[in-house]
């Protein structure tokens, strides 16, 4: 296979056809060379199509060098490639672009790609525009999206607590990793607390990140057993969410492990959490 790899990349530049600079760019990245990849995309970019321009964005994103990705999906886009948008947007939201991202995003869901338009949503909510980011998200919820719809659901039950919202909660669990979550907030709230213990443990063991917090916290709060949530927090931590280093700096200094306290306290305030900053501050680290 590598023989012929490199057999049809030593052609690459006498190569007048996109479609098969394109097709052996793909399979050099399905092998791992990406550089090579990206000098095929490139080929097919100079011959003028537009899907050379796209793969080579996305070639370039995944390398990060997300200035030359974002010139790459423009050019894309102007060829007529309208997936470049999404994609466009994800880089915009990494170089700080957040009106050029919400841009990209409005012009992939014009393009009638639902995954943009739930970026959207995210982004708008992220930046505290809660009632347009839940306006977005139902409009793609009337459309028959299911995330949308459990986004929705998740985003309602944070701005009310509105134990009506059961039903759909229960019907996004298994699309959106929040609705999980909000389930289990709404039945520890109606005094199910062993299905809401069911619930997160079940989003732990799919692998889903947002569980590990809300899992932890049950089990000091509703159990006292600090065991099971360091070790909930240590495997939260684990899976990247860095909000839990907070919790488990906590529990530590209510054990007297101050020194382990500082340090979780310092490693979520790395990760941009306020809470553990101003716990770091208060405790002189």
């Amino acid at each position: 296979m590598r023989e012929d790899l490199d057999g049809r990349l030593r052609r690459l530049r006498a190569c007048r056809d996109a479609d098969a600079a394109i097709e052996l760019g793909c399979d050099l990245a399905d092998a791992g060379r990406d550089r090579d990849a990206e000098r095929c995309f490139r080929r097919a970019a100079e011959l003028g199509d537009a899907l050379g321009w796209f793969n080579l964005g996305n070639s370039l994103a995944a390398r990060g060098r997300v200035e030359e990705a974002v010139d790459a999906y423009e050019r894309a886009l102007a060829g007529g490639e309208r997936d470049a948008w999404l994609n466009l947007g994800l880089v915009l939201e990494q170089v700080g672009d957040l009106a050029g991202a919400m841009r990209a995003y409005r012009g992939a869901g014009a393009a009638g790609d639902t995954q943009g338009g739930l970026q959207l949503a995210f982004l708008l909510h992220e930046q505290g525009e809660h009632e347009q980011a839940i306006a977005v998200a139902a409009e793609l919820a009337a459309t028959g999206d299911d995330v949308a719809a459990a986004v929705v659901a998740c985003w309602r039950w944070a701005a009310s607590h509105d134990p009506a919202l059961e039903v759909d909660l229960r019907s996004g669990a298994d699309r959106f990793p929040g609705a999980r979550v909000a389930l289990a907030a709404l039945l520890r709230v109606t005094g199910r607390a062993v299905e809401a213990r069911f619930t997160l443990e079940r989003g732990a063991k799919l692998g889903e990140v947002q569980a590990w917090l809300p899992l932890g916290n049950f089990y000091v709060e509703d159990l006292a057993d600090v065991e099971a949530a360091e070790e909930a927090y240590r495997a939260g931590i684990a899976a990247g969410d860095g909000y839990c280093h907070h919790n488990l700096a906590v529990l530590l200094a209510d054990r007297g492990d101050l020194d382990g306290a500082v340090e979780h306290f310092r490693l979520g305030a790395a990760d941009g959490d306020d809470l553990a900053a101003r716990a770091l501050r208060e405790l002189g680290g």
